[in-house]
This record gives structure tokens, C-alpha cells and sequence, in this order.
């Protein structure tokens, strides 16, 4: 059996972050050769990662790496606050938005992509913090030079944030009040506009299951205003404004175009 020195065990442990005790197990089993060490630790904590697959992530932290023409965004989750405090986890993804805006070349959803990955980088922080652990979302965006994109974290918590992509504006105020909105007010869509016809038909179907037994000729103005209603309610444009809700963003600036956005809360069902 080869003799283990705290040297050695010290070393495995600056490499790999895992616990003294995993660190000198996995030198003894592996005849104090590092790397084999090394491939032990990482074959441990697939087992320990399959072992806490099951465990419930509600907590959790979304990281950014933002610049005026690139973003990208990452959600991972935990399954306690504490562990979203630890400096590795906060480390490893504040690394990963960084990686993702500058390296990938690819845009929009990548959430399947990157956590296929990352499978092998997120088994080994598993092993090493203990907990379950998921790469839920990634998003990166890249615009043209004719638009903007503003980002918000609300209250800097890295828990609930928002990022648009607008054209039409360089007000920053103003794109900053617009991600603080959709913060306060959750719109799903950002102008009538933009709303799914299958959406808009089902709504329009409730609408008018809610007036049956009215004059025919007053159902069609009936439904029409309670869609025009529900518009208010769910189109970032016409909700009451942040600011004033005596108005909307589409008279405040009738100029400004919001083309897409964004609302993460961390652990929101999806």
C-alpha cells in the first residue's frame, strides 16, 4: 500500500475541491497516483450525482454576463440558499455566462445544449458541494447595431431578472424602467400584436362563453372589449405604466420598439 502523505492529499484537494477524507480515500485506492485520484473522485460523485438526481431544486441563483450587443443569461439551480452562497457554485457559473457570451456562436435557447455539455463539470461540483444541482436555463442574445439590450436584477439577488432587446431609444432610464416593469407586472407578451392566435382564440372563446343568454347583436362588442381588457393585463405595451398608471409604455414612447424579453424567476415553474 503506498504511503499517503498530507502533502499529497493536500494537493488532490487544492485540485479538485473535494472533502480530506474523499481526497485521501481516493489516493489510497488509487496507489497514490494523482490523476487515477483524480478519475476515482470524478466516478464517485457520478454515483453521489445519481444518487441526489431526485432531490427537489427550488433554490438557486441566475448568472449574466451583459455587454450593449451580447448577453447571456444562466439559471442554476440547488436545492438550499445556502449552497447558492457557496463561492464554487457561484464561481462555476458565473464562469459559465461568461464562456457562453464569448465563445459561443450560436443564439437564443441553448439550455439543452450547454447542460449536455456541462454534465461532467456539473457532476463534479455535485460531488464536491453535495447537492443536487441542474443547469435550468441558458439564453444568449446578440443584436444588431440598430438595437439595445438593458437588463435588470432586482435588487442585485440574482433571482429575479429581466433582459429586452429594444430598437427605437438610447435612453437607458428608460430601458431600465421598462425591465423594472416587466420585474413588477410579469406581461407574457409584448403588444397585442405578438399574441398567438391560438391564445388569442381561446380567450376570445371564454369571452364569449361568459355572455351567452345577450343579444346577438351585442356579444361581438362584448367580446371584443373583454379581450381589449385582458390586452391590458397581459401585453407590456398597455399595462399600466411603472411610472404612472395613468398611462402605458405605448404612449410614453410611442417611438421605442421592444422587440423580445425576458422574465427569470429563479425555480418558476416553466
Amino acid at each position: 500500500m503506498a504511503d499517503i502523505s498530507a502533502e499529497m492529499v493536500k494537493n488532490l484537494r487544492e485540485k479538485t475541491g473535494a472533502g480530506m477524507m474523499d481526497c485521501k480515500k481516493a489516493l489510497t485506492e488509487a496507489g497514490g497516483d494523482m490523476e487515477k485520484a483524480v478519475e476515482y473522485l470524478r466516478k464517485s460523485g457520478i454515483m453521489k450525482a445519481e444518487k441526489k438526481s431526485g432531490r427537489a431544486t427550488k433554490e438557486g441563483l441566475i448568472f449574466s454576463c451583459i455587454s450593449d450587443q451580447v448577453t447571456a443569461l444562466v439559471e442554476i439551480v440547488c436545492e438550499t440558499d445556502f449552497v447558492a452562497r457557496n463561492e464554487k457554485f457561484q464561481k462555476y457559473g458565473t464562469d459559465l455566462a461568461q464562456g457562453i457570451a464569448r465563445d459561443s456562436r450560436e443564439n437564443g435557447d441553448l439550455s439543452a445544449a450547454i447542460a449536455a455539455r456541462e454534465k461532467d463539470n456539473m457532476i463534479s461540483l455535485i460531488s464536491v458541494i453535495g447537492e443536487n444541482m441542474q443547469i435550468r436555463r441558458v439564453l444568449r442574445w446578440q443584436t444588431t447595431a440598430d438595437s439595445r439590450l438593458a437588463f435588470y436584477n432586482h435588487q442585485n439577488l440574482n433571482k429575479c431578472c429581466v433582459l429586452i432587446e429594444a430598437a427605437g431609444s438610447d435612453d437607458a432610464a428608460l430601458l431600465k424602467d421598462i425591465c423594472m416593469h416587466i420585474a413588477a407586472f410579469s406581461p407574457r407578451y409584448v403588444a397585442p400584436a405578438s399574441v398567438p392566435a391560438t391564445v388569442l382564440e381561446k380567450e376570445k372563446e371564454i369571452a364569449a362563453a361568459q355572455v351567452i343568454g345577450k343579444p346577438a347583436n351585442m356579444v361581438e362588442k362584448i367580446v371584443l372589449g373583454k379581450v381589449n381588457k385582458w390586452y391590458t393585463e397581459v401585453c407590456l405595451t398597455l399595462q399600466p405604466w411603472l411610472r404612472d398608471d395613468k398611462t402605458t409604455l405605448a404612449k410614453v414612447a410611442p417611438g421605442l420598439t421592444v422587440k423580445r424579453f425576458v422574465r427569470w424567476q429563479v425555480g418558476e415553474e416553466l
